[in-house]
């Protein structure tokens, strides 16, 4: 029946709080799967409080067991672990708070927790989660390395260490947060959008040692891989030994088989990149310098060729001189002379071509090969 209340008559605490007990009380026995996020036991006490929080959200409820409940536990109880819990809710009007009181607690078994990461596994192959075509590459030299790691964990130092050993000005954005447990997920999701909100992180590297297939579960929850997948910068993920292989690896952009390689891959090595320069500066002296001896060679053969040319053009040039001049001579008067004629000239200089301008006893001037004399017109015909 429900309470009918006004602002002239409002119900007081006490009677809420017992309707809310009663209608909780009702509500019987429930099965309940979640992760243990922490166990707290009180000196002298038999009960045992659990914090059991949800594996992909941040929402957690107050369990409340006996000892002999917890006790009979294969593999012991222990935080982070996957349970199931039997329990009836009960609330408790004198804090107004709500818990489950348990009566049965089972952990997941192993073969529970593949047989759910299988089904994970198919549905992101069946979205393309894992298509290479999907995958980005990796900026040459970031700006700055977002690192989501184990609070002073051997992954970060891993990390951090090696990378600055092979580029020693690269910058880290680390957040150190819970890598297992219950409180891992929300954490790292939280780290994931902090880090791509930073303006100058360009990859972002996820790192955590090994451990066990429990351990390791965080990394396969549907939250934190879809997380990845939406990612704004690049993402190496560094999770485990070599043969482990959470989901998120196969998601994440690059998967480096330890933190060490996840430095290796996330920033150039310097001694590496400058003998690479080094060698590409004398590849290309060394083609400058082909380049150079061909082109001079072929300089030289190109002078030597203009030599033989402009040489036979000489050469045929003196050649045709010399007919020129050999057809000159023959044509020219010292020639004629040569062959024992004479040429007469008046004393005028005009040369004597007719008798019939010459007058008895006048005096010409005779020409011939080797000198001039003078002749007088003796008789005319």
């Amino acid at each position: 029946m429900a309470l009918e209340t006004s602002p002239e008559s409002p119900a007081p605490v006490r009677t809420v709080s017992r309707l809310l007990g009663d209608w909780i009380g009702r509500l019987g026995g429930i099965w309940i799967e979640g992760q243990v996020a922490q166990i707290s036991r009180r000196p002298g006490m038999r009960t045992l409080w659990i914090t059991l929080r949800d594996t992909d959200a941040d929402l957690s409820l107050s369990v409340v067991a006996e000892t002999h409940v917890v006790d009979v536990v294969s593999p012991p109880l222990s935080e982070g672990q996957r349970v199931i819990v039997y329990g009836r809710p009960e609330f408790y009007a004198g804090r107004g708070s709500l818990q489950i009181r348990a009566r049965e607690i089972r952990p997941v078994g192993r073969g529970a927790l593949l047989e759910e990461l299988e089904r994970l596994r198919a549905l992101f192959q069946a979205e393309g989660l894992f298509a290479p075509e999907r995958k980005r590459p990796l900026p040459f030299l970031p700006r700055r390395v977002g690192l989501i790691s184990g609070r002073a964990s051997a992954a970060l130092r891993d990390v951090t260490v090696n990378a600055r050993l092979r580029w020693p000005g690269v910058g880290f954005e680390v957040r150190e947060v819970a890598v297992q447990g219950a409180t891992a997920v929300p954490a790292i999701v939280e780290a994931l959008a902090e880090l791509n909100a930073h303006p100058d992180v360009d990859v972002i590297v996820i790192a955590r040692g090994g451990g066990s297939v429990e351990d390791l579960l965080p990394f396969s929850n549907e939250r934190l891989i879809r997380a990845v997948v939406a990612s704004r910068a690049p993402i190496i993920t560094a999770i485990g030994h070599e043969q482990d292989v959470p989901l998120v690896d196969l998601v994440a952009d690059v998967r480096a088989s330890t933190p060490t390689d996840a430095a290796k891959r996330v920033v150039p090595d310097v001694a590496e990149e400058w003998e690479r320069i080094t060698q590409q500066r004398q590849r290309v002296r060394r083609i400058l310098e082909r380049r150079i001896t061909a082109d001079a060679a072929d300089v030289t053969r190109s002078l030597a060729t203009a030599r033989r040319s402009v040489q036979r053009r000489i050469d045929h040039g003196r050649v045709d001189l010399g007919h020129l001049r050999a057809r000159l001579t023959a044509l020219s008067p010292a020639s004629t002379l040569e062959r024992g004629y004479a040429v007469l000239r008046t004393p005028g200089g005009a040369v004597v071509r007719d008798p019939a301008s010459l007058a008895p006893g006048e005096p010409l001037e005779a020409r011939v090969a080797h000198g001039t004399f003078t002749v007088t017109v003796e008789d005319l015909p």
